[in-house]
């Protein structure tokens, strides 16, 4: 059986659609927006890492989860800026590999460092005589290399698999590189590439979320039968969390169906709005959850903007 495949240098990301001058009012709306994601998480971020009285396991993983968030904002808006002044919206195929591994990696350390963080509220509540034994600064410094390391080499073997596959098209129909658009386009055998999507997507997500599911049960069942003190502890510390956990997982889910599944059927405005919820709403979502509901973080963000004032 003969294959039509020829050398792709370019993929056509086929979900752009012509704005007139409208690009440049989205070109706008996507600069601030970026914008306002980039001061944000690095203000929270300047913060921790300036102010001893933050250097805390809880806070150090915070920190971790906004340096997440520049870093996936960044493998996205500069190139939605370029995309939206384009009349031709093209990407060469190593830069959309590189996208893929650094898109995908930001979703993976984003469920790992929620895990982590549970984990960390498990040990703060549950076992709060044990925690400054258990939760050292090694072992704080081996979760947060395991949170990065982990996804990032996931993602590079996945991009590895899809840059082996002989190509028979090159018509993405994203507004960015998604890995799974680049397999359909494959004419050689993908096996290999869906197992491994499935077994990465498996890991990324399900491993992370038992994870919180035991240790949110575990807080429940001290929540229920513990002090007043604890349950305050408890809501304080673990709503931010909860929150910030249940808008990713939203916005990831869609990605995964749209990705496996056709949908066709939704108007291209909601499947592109929707296909970059878990992109773009997320790292906004979580300075502004964190920054209004943790109160040290607060009060020394307040008095930073007074100060200046």
């Amino acid at each position: 059986m003969m294959i039509n495949s020829t050398q792709v240098l370019y993929f056509t990301l086929a979900a752009y659609f012509d704005t007139g001058l409208f690009k440049y009012l989205f070109f706008m709306i996507v600069m601030s927006f970026y914008m306002l994601i980039v001061c944000a998480n690095l203000l929270l971020i300047v913060v921790i890492c300036s102010n001893r009285s933050l250097h805390e396991p809880m806070y150090i993983f915070l920190c971790s989860l906004f340096v997440n968030d520049v870093f996936g904002s960044t493998g996205l808006f500069p190139f939605l800026l370029v995309q939206i002044l384009s009349d031709i919206h093209t990407v060469s195929v190593p830069f959309c590999f590189l996208q893929n591994i650094v898109l995908y990696s930001y979703g993976g350390v984003e469920y790992l460092n929620l895990a982590i963080m549970s984990y960390d509220r498990y040990l703060a509540i549950c076992c709060p005589l044990q925690y400054n034994t258990r939760m050292t600064f090694n072992k704080i410094a081996m979760l947060i290399a395991i949170t990065w390391f982990c996804p990032i080499l996931l993602c590079i073997v996945m991009t590895s698999l899809s840059n082996s596959l002989q190509l028979c098209g090159s018509i993405i129909e994203k507004v960015y590189c998604d890995n799974y658009s680049v397999v359909k386009l494959a004419c050689s055998d993908t096996t290999i590439n869906n197992i491994y999507g499935l077994f990465i997507s498996s890991l990324s997500i399900f491993c992370p979320l038992i994870l919180i599911f035991y240790t949110y049960m575990k807080i429940l069942k001290i929540c229920f039968t513990g002090s007043k003190q604890t349950r305050q502890k408890a809501v304080s510390t673990c709503t931010p969390h909860l929150a910030s956990l249940l808008n990713f997982s939203f916005g990831a889910c869609f990605e995964i169906l749209q990705s496996r599944f056709n949908m066709n059927n939704l108007p291209n405005i909601l499947r592109i709005f929707l296909s970059l919820y878990w992109l773009t709403c997320q790292p906004v979502f979580n300075p502004l959850l964190y920054g209004l509901n943790m109160s040290k973080i607060r009060i020394i963000c307040k008095s930073l903007v007074f100060a200046e004032m």
